[in-house]
C-alpha cells in the first residue's frame, strides 16, 4: 500500500519513490509506488498532475485503497524515480479547498446549514447548502472568510482514535467510524476530508463568492480562492478600467456613466420607434390593393419591427404577405402572414 506523503506534508512537491506495479491500460499505464506526495481524485477535488523519473503523470486515482497514477509510458517495477508534482496547479487546488472550508465552517457555525455538495472545476467552487442565505448575509460570509484569511489561522489534520473521534462534533456528508482524517482550520471548523489543505490560512490569500443561486433545498454558491480568485479579480479591474475609459469616467462612477448610457439610448429608441411606426403606416397607406403576394424586405428592420410592417400591409394583400430582414453576413430573419389558411407548408 502506497504511503501517503501529503497526510504528512502538504507542502512537499519533490520526492523520490520506488514504482511496485506498472499495468498497461488502454492507451495510458497505471503504475503504483511505495510511497507518494500525488493526491489521487476525491472529495471533490482532482487528482495531481505531474512526473514520475521523467515520465508525465496525467491523473490520480485511488482504488481499493491504493493510489494509482496515471502516465503516457511504462516505468520499470522496483527501480526508484525522482517525482514531482505540478505544484503550481495542487497548491492553487490547495487554496481553493481550504478556501472552502473557510466559508463551509462560517455558514455551520452562523446558520447551523451543511455543505451537502462541493465540485471543484475550471471556473470555480460550486458548494451547495441545505438552507437558504441573502445577498447581505453572502457578503457577511465573505466578509468573515477574508477576515479569517488575514488572522492567519493555523491549519491541521489529524487522524483520531475512536475513542476521541467519537467526541467530536466535525462536519462530514457520511457516517465515519475508523481512520477518518480531521481537518482543522483553528477556531472556525472541524471537517472529515482527505485532501491536502494550506497549513495556514494566509496561504489561501483570498475568497471571493461570485453568485448564489436559490435551489428547492437551499442555496448553491460559486466561489474562488487563492490564486483563481486574485486572477479573476484582476481580469474584472482590467475591464472595468477599459469600460471606465471608453465613458471617460472613473471607475467607481462607471455604473453611473453606464445607466445615463442606458436611459439615453431609450429614449432615442423610443423617438426612433415612433419614426418607424410612422413610416410603415406611411407605406402601407400608399400600397394599391392587390390579390397577389407582396414581398418585403428590409435589411435594418428587427424582428418587432417587420412584424409591424407585415400586419400594417396584411389588409392590403389577398395573398401573402412575406417580409424578410437580415444579410448574407449575418443571416436571415423573416415573417409570413395570410388572411386565413393555413402557413405551415410554406413555411417549411
Amino acid at each position: 500500500m502506497t504511503e501517503r506523503l501529503y497526510y504528512s506534508d502538504s507542502h512537499l512537491y519533490k520526492f523520490t519513490a520506488k514504482a511496485t506495479s506498472c499495468e498497461a491500460r488502454g492507451g495510458s499505464y497505471s503504475v503504483t509506488l511505495d510511497r507518494s506526495a500525488f493526491f489521487p481524485e476525491g472529495g471533490g477535488q482532482r487528482g495531481d498532475t505531474g512526473f514520475i523519473g521523467g515520465v508525465s503523470v496525467i491523473d490520480t486515482q485511488e482504488s481499493g485503497g491504493e493510489v494509482f497514477h496515471i502516465t503516457k509510458s511504462p516505468l520499470a517495477v522496483g527501480e526508484s524515480f525522482d517525482c514531482e508534482l505540478d505544484w503550481d496547479t495542487r497548491f492553487s487546488r490547495m487554496q481553493s479547498h481550504s478556501g472552502e472550508h473557510v466559508v463551509s465552517g462560517i455558514v455551520h457555525n452562523l446558520y447551523g446549514f451543511d455543505n451537502v455538495g462541493f465540485h471543484m472545476g475550471a471556473d470555480g467552487m460550486i458548494v451547495d447548502f441545505s438552507g437558504f442565505l441573502t445577498d447581505d448575509e453572502i457578503r457577511d460570509i465573505e466578509l468573515r472568510a477574508n477576515r479569517v484569511i488575514w488572522e492567519n489561522r493555523r491549519v491541521t489534520a489529524s487522524f483520531p482514535d475512536p475513542g476521541e473521534l467519537k467526541n467530536m462534533e466535525y462536519r462530514s456528508k457520511l457516517e465515519l467510524t475508523e481512520n477518518v482524517r480531521i481537518v482543522e482550520i483553528e477556531g472556525v471548523d472541524l471537517c472529515a476530508c482527505c485532501a491536502p489543505h494550506v497549513s495556514f490560512t494566509g496561504e489561501i490569500g483570498l475568497i471571493r463568492i461570485l453568485e448564489s443561486i436559490r435551489r428547492k433545498d437551499g442555496v448553491r454558491i460559486r466561489m474562488l480562492a487563492g490564486r483563481d480568485a486574485y486572477l479573476d479579480a484582476s481580469a474584472r479591474c482590467l475591464e472595468l478600467g477599459r469600460v471606465s475609459s471608453l465613458l471617460s469616467a472613473k471607475a467607481e462612477g462607471a455604473y453611473d456613466a453606464v445607466s445615463r448610457l442606458m436611459r439615453q439610448r431609450d429614449e432615442l429608441s423610443y423617438r426612433l420607434g415612433g419614426f418607424k411606426r410612422k413610416e410603415i403606416a406611411d407605406f402601407a397607406a400608399a400600397l394599391s390593393p392587390t390579390d397577389g403576394t407582396i414581398l418585403l424586405f428590409r435589411p435594418d428592420y428587427d424582428p418587432d419591427e417587420l412584424r409591424l410592417l407585415i400586419n400594417a400591409v396584411l389588409p392590403k394583400c389577398g395573398g401573402m404577405v412575406c417580409g424578410f430582414t437580415g444579410s448574407d453576413a449575418d443571416g436571415y430573419k423573416y415573417i409570413i402572414a395570410k388572411s386565413g389558411g393555413d402557413l405551415r407548408a410554406k413555411a417549411k
